[in-house]
């Protein structure tokens, strides 16, 4: 370990994790399927933590309208790639790590080859098309999906695709049940904060395999009231 026990000491500190945890975590490959308000938390704590290597996709740019929620970026970044402000924003935070930009928007006809190069892929996404093809590749490929989104000042997180009896997006949100749902953009900054955290400690528990991690299972929590409930998929 060596030369990283200083940078990662605090949290080597925790019976759970330990050198051989951040072993793992230093050896594990992450692919970040959007780069905005939920993005940028995982991003960062994901970073902070020393995964070791984290592919940020994401084909959009930086927006004046995003900030208050996206806090990755600054001012002077509207109109750049989130990708790449990304990446070099958190290399700044983490030179150990390798962040991958993919300034590209995940399809049915790239996400094979793209999910094929990762262990984990968490969800910092914004629709259900970008779900569904992360599900199925996932499903194919036997990849851990960690999903999560926010509405207004509510939020859910589950991990899915693990275990002997896994479940899958489809089994939360079957197809035909949001063809016609049409998802409110209001939300408050704090939301994907809250919710984007849970998310990465998700990955990080199904990294190091610590603790009783979200496996078949949605988390919710209502910010208005702080009310929160686990249910079983």
């Amino acid at each position: 370990m060596g030369e990283l026990t200083e940078r990662y000491h605090r949290q080597i500190l925790l019976p759970e994790l330990g050198e051989e945890g951040q072993r793992k975590l230093r050896q594990a490959r992450v692919l970040l399927v959007g780069v905005g308000g939920l993005g940028s938390p995982i991003a960062l704590y994901l970073t902070g933590a020393g995964v070791g290597t984290i592919g940020l996709l994401d084909d959009d740019v930086v927006s004046v309208t995003n900030l208050h929620r996206q806090v990755l970026y600054a001012e002077t970044e509207v109109g750049q790639s989130k990708a790449e402000c990304a990446a070099k924003r958190l290399a700044q935070l983490n030179s150990e790590v390798r962040l991958v930009p993919l300034a590209c928007r995940l399809t049915a006809e790239n996400a094979s080859e793209i999910i094929s190069q990762y262990d984990i892929v968490v969800d910092g996404c914004d629709n259900f098309a970008t779900r569904y093809v992360i599900d199925e590749v996932c499903r194919q490929q036997g990849k851990p999906y960690v999903y999560g989104s926010i509405q207004d000042l509510d939020g859910q997180v589950a991990v899915l695709g693990v275990g002997e009896n896994p479940k899958y997006y489809t089994d939360l949100f079957p197809q035909e049940e949001v063809a016609d749902y049409e998802p409110s953009k209001a939300v408050l900054g704090v939301t994907p904060a809250v919710v984007g955290s849970v998310e990465a400690n998700q990955v990080i528990q199904l990294i190091v395999g610590f603790g009783d991690p979200l496996v078949n299972k949605l988390w919710s929590i209502d910010l208005r009231s702080m009310n929160s409930f686990i249910v079983n998929i």
